[in-house]
């Protein structure tokens, strides 16, 4: 990967991912596929002034969907869970 911003695609607002916020201090996002840990971990510090603890990466696969007679296929992405350092604290929807 060339530029930090190109690492992280978008943070994942689900039930788990929020669950996961309160009580663990771990973010859930989206990254490129051909990202690994030591840059998803360098591309969150820099972006969010943020200390990571860990990253764990998740590739999940894309399900087959019909659309009519059609069959089509979701497309296969890549998710990461941040575990953030003790105090630390990050809010995508700050203010919202």
């Amino acid at each position: 990967m060339k530029r930090i911003y190109d690492v992280i695609k978008k943070p994942l607002f689900n039930e788990k991912g929020m669950d996961m916020k309160e009580r663990e201090n771990k973010i859930l996002i989206e990254i490129d596929p051909r990202a690994n840990k030591h840059e998803v971990k360098q591309a969150v510090e820099e972006i969010f002034k943020v200390k990571v603890e860990k990253v764990a990466t998740i590739n999940v696969g894309g399900k087959l969907k019909r659309y009519g007679k059609s069959i089509g296929r979701r497309s296969d992405r890549k998710k990461a869970i941040i575990t953030l350092k003790q105090g630390e604290k990050l809010d995508f929807i700050e203010g919202a």
